[in-house]
């Protein structure tokens, strides 16, 4: 600022009016900047790697996730190129197949076709089909495995599925499937196929393979055309009835137009939905949102970890440049002018980082899209068009520059404080001596986040606790590394000299000379360790739990299920019964009573008018039930099931005051039949055959409108002959011949439930690597840094004796040291964490990995000799007259 009386400028030091010329109008800021990174181009590179990775995911999210929406919402636009007005089922309406609900029928879709500006009008037949390979397997994703009515126009072709080859499927034997399926399983026009339809499996031909465009097929999925008969018989919520009605306008009709008219004829419970909304209600994919939301928290844990490398960066050049910030300061640099350079540089180095973030991010995107298996031609060409995409390339810069330029603020600050005086010294500034105030505040943070995390330990729903707790411990952890590392060293230093002597004690005397930069490098470390340990332990734990779970909750020494999306055959059964080594079988569903008045007794109620509860129950077979061996009988017998009877379990009796004799009254919950039975046994069983059993027969006869919705069969129990459980499993795999069912003992059942979680726990591995591969990017950008200052303390030990090898030695003793450091405190803070997450869940039992964490200590072990190579061979390979004459820098 000039003097208001001489108008020249003011030294910032005394005061006073001075012919010198304030730096910045010297040295433009960003000339010096740039200088400066050219200088200073490697100690840079390891933290602008760091936030290069944390871009690439941030921003290969979001072009993955935009790649899915697009794709999907293209796909299901493209998929129905027919439709210009939908009728369907409001929200508050019941399903259409229900009696009670709006009739969704044939003569409706007559009607509306009638109507002047409608030129078709199609009912929708879809469903859930599994097509079967040549190796005998299902084909395809089971999520998006869809079945659905080929239904010709007045050309003779059905427009949402033009024919590539061959023709449409006319009778129950014929099929067309999709042009990917095609190619995928090697099936041509003609070929005999199975295809697997409401848990029966059905053999037919292939008569022809169609191009389409439909989000189930994007996501991997396959499509099974059937004839409309067929197609009706499989998929139509009741007999003469649709899941919607979609209507073509005529040429020069709006939609809009012929919306009104179709909303005119609906009676009530329907509604009318243009092509318009049916497009933007495509592009709002609630699943790709959960996606995209899971990535991002993903990628945003890797940015904050490569905040502390950067800000451990700027602070270790902060002290190697002390004399140079003084330098500019005596010279007449402001101190606004020293923290806008840093600040500048900062940007500069984000905003490399974040050009070549954004391109690697292209790559991610791809990877993802093979991660997750979707369909890579619709997703790889949907990312091509959205390179430019305002809000990838808006976040990746933000965001890279944003994270360099926040860790960077305090060590800029630090470096505008250096007084020009020190420009006078010739060894770097010592650090402050005390960490008390540090080691107090660590002390309190940790304690808080340990009471944080014991109360979320405690509750039944811990995430809420665990959101909060887990940052503060780890803050916590990290505000008292100078103290546990100054412990550690301690412990290690007799072991370590007995080892590799001199070296030894010279490697952890570099790791106590400054404890700050010591918990800042092992930061990054921890943070990225403690995570991976944390769901290591609490997904092995829920993976044992759900393993013994599933084999101690198993009835039988047998059990069918489906798959996923799949369903079992009413045939599935009668069929294994009729096998000569099975000694009970029983088809197992779901049901549900409310009970009248009190419930019990000879005047228990009348029937569940008013005052009910609803008892939970399994319809079993009546004749096969007593010889199910995981039922203990307390009280009364289970033969009598079947003669107007219902079991209880003795916890229900004591609920409710039931006892052998008493009469249970009431109505299904559906409101399909009434119950008037009396409890026959008082029983203990595993949780799938509790709390109550009735006789399958028992349930109400359903024919017509309500077949369709009947409960369906959840499993099918088998009991075997004695010492005949494998042959027994090999007989129904045999006899059924159906890749959609699970033939499954005790041990397939808790296989099958652990691979669950341990698929969860190699997604979350992948997701967590990034950040472990920065916390050891800080650790070998921290041994870079101390071979550029220890370079005269380096040819000094030279001198006195200590040749090329020890050189190297010390560096990669110093480096395993700081990683065993951050690897310990982040397995054991990630295990505390994992317990609790473990301790919140009813019924969980603590079990710890201890192979896997050892595996982890000794990669880390292996990440911190891998970081020390490159440095160490440069300490190594300076010259010792070099190495000697330098300054320290």
């Amino acid at each position: 600022m000039p003097d208001p009386q001489t108008r020249r400028p003011v030294d910032p030091q005394t005061r006073r009016p001075t012919n010198r010329q304030p730096i910045e109008a010297e040295a433009p800021m960003l000339r010096t900047a740039l200088r400066n990174l050219r200088r200073h181009k490697l100690r840079f590179a390891l933290p602008a790697l760091a936030v290069l990775l944390g871009v690439a995911c941030v921003s290969g999210s979001l072009l993955y996730s935009g790649a899915v929406r697009s794709a999907m919402t293209e796909s299901w636009t493209a998929s129905r190129p027919d439709v210009s007005v939908e009728v369907r089922p409001a929200e508050s309406a019941g399903p259409p197949g229900g009696s009670d609900g709006p009739r969704l029928d044939e003569k409706l879709r007559q009607r509306l076709a009638r109507l002047p500006g409608a030129s078709a009008a199609r009912g929708t037949l879809e469903g859930g089909a599994f097509l079967v390979g040549p190796d005998g397997q299902l084909v395809g994703s089971r999520a998006h495995a869809a079945g659905a009515a080929y239904v010709p126009g007045r050309g003779g072709a059905d427009p949402r599925y033009p024919l590539a080859v061959g023709r449409g499927p006319r009778d129950a034997g014929e099929i067309a499937v999709d042009a990917a399926s095609a190619r995928r399983t090697g099936y041509h026009v003609g070929d005999r196929v199975r295809v697997v339809v409401a848990g029966k499996v059905h053999r037919v031909r292939l008569v022809g393979v169609f191009t389409a465009h439909d989000p189930r097929l994007t996501a991997g999925g396959t499509l099974t055309a059937f004839d409309r008969a067929t197609a009706a018989g499989h998929f139509a919520p009741a007999p003469g009835r649709y899941s919607s009605v979609t209507l073509t306008a005529r040429s020069g009709t709006p939609p809009t137009e012929l919306a009104d008219s179709v909303r005119r004829q609906l009676p009530r419970g329907l509604e009318t939905v243009t092509r318009t909304e049916l497009d933007a209600e495509a592009a709002e994919s609630p699943d790709s949102r959960k996606l995209s939301q899971l990535l991002l928290g993903f990628a945003g844990i890797a940015l904050i970890v490569s905040t502390f490398l950067v800000g451990n960066t700027f602070t270790m050049l902060g002290a190697a440049r002390a004399r140079e910030y003084a330098l500019l300061r005596a010279v007449g640099a402001t101190r606004r002018y020293v923290q806008r350079l840093v600040l500048t540089e900062a940007v500069l180095v984000g905003a490399v980082a974040s050009v070549a973030g954004y391109l690697l991010g292209i790559g991610v995107a791809h990877a993802l899209g093979g991660f997750f298996d979707a369909a890579a031609g619709g997703v790889e060409a949907s990312v091509r068009p959205g390179l430019l995409e305002p809000m990838p390339l808006l976040a990746a810069f933000g965001v890279g520059i944003g994270v360099t330029a926040l860790a960077a603020h305090l060590p800029a600050r630090r470096a505008a404080s250096v007084p020009p005086v020190a420009a006078l010294r010739t060894a770097e500034p010592p650090a402050p001596a005390s960490l008390r105030r540090r080691q107090l505040l660590g002390a309190g943070v940790t304690a808080l986040g340990g009471l944080t995390l014991k109360a979320a330990a405690g509750s039944p729903d811990p995430m809420g606790l665990l959101l909060p707790a887990v940052p503060l411990l780890l803050m916590g952890v990290a505000l008292l590394t100078p103290l546990l590392a100054t412990g550690v060293t301690r412990v290690l230093r007799a072991p370590l000299r007995w080892l590799a002597g001199v070296r030894g004690t010279l490697a952890l005397a570099n790791v106590r000379r400054n404890p700050r930069r010591t918990a800042a490098t092992t930061t990054a470390l921890t943070v990225g360790l403690s995570l991976v340990a944390a769901v290591t332990v609490a997904v092995a734990s829920l993976g044992a739990m759900a393993r013994d779970e599933a084999e101690r909750d198993m009835p039988t020494e047998l059990r069918i299920t489906a798959v996923d999306f799949g369903e079992i055959g009413d045939d599935v059964a009668p069929r294994v019964a009729r096998l000569p080594d099975a000694r009970a079988v029983t088809p197992v569903t779901g049901t549900a009573i409310e009970t009248g008045g009190d419930g019990h007794g000879d005047g228990g109620g009348d029937g569940g008018e008013g005052g009910g509860e609803v008892l939970s129950a399994v319809a079993v077979d009546a004749d096969a039930v007593p010889r199910i061996p995981a039922l203990h009988v307390r009280s009364g017998s289970l033969e009598r099931l079947g003669a107007g009877g219902v079991a209880v379990t003795r916890e229900a009796a004591r609920e409710h005051g039931w006892h052998v004799g008493d009469r249970i009254t009431g109505r299904f919950a559906d409101g399909r039949g009434r119950v008037d039975r009396r409890v026959v046994a008082v029983y203990d069983g595993p949780e799938a055959l509790t709390p109550a059993l009735l006789p399958t027969d028992a349930l109400p006869a359903r024919s017509g409108t309500e077949a369709r919705e009947a409960a369906p069969v959840e499993s099918v129990l088998v009991t075997p002959r004695q010492g005949r459980a494998d042959g027994l499993k090999r007989e129904i795999r045999h006899t059924l011949d159906n890749p959609a069912l699970l033939v499954q003992d005790r041990a397939d059942v808790g296989r099958e439930a652990a691979d669950g979680f341990s698929s969860l726990l190699r997604t979350m591995y992948a997701m967590l690597s990034v950040t472990v591969l920065i916390g050891a990017l800080g650790v070998a950008n921290t041994m870079g840094m101390a071979v550029h200052e220890r370079v005269r303390e380096t040819g000094l030990l030279r001198a006195v004796g200590l040749d090329r090898g020890g050189v190297r030695a010390v560096l990669v003793l110093e480096s395993l040291v700081i990683s065993l450091l951050g690897a310990a405190l982040g397995l054991v803070t990630g295990g505390v964490v994992g317990a609790a997450v473990v301790g919140g869940q009813e019924g969980a039992v603590l079990t710890v990995p201890w192979g896997t964490m050892l595996l982890l200590f000794a990669g880390s072990a292996a990440l911190g000799v891998v970081a020390s190579l490159i440095p160490s061979h440069r300490a190594a390979a300076v010259p010792l007259r070099t190495a000697i004459g330098a300054d320290g820098e």
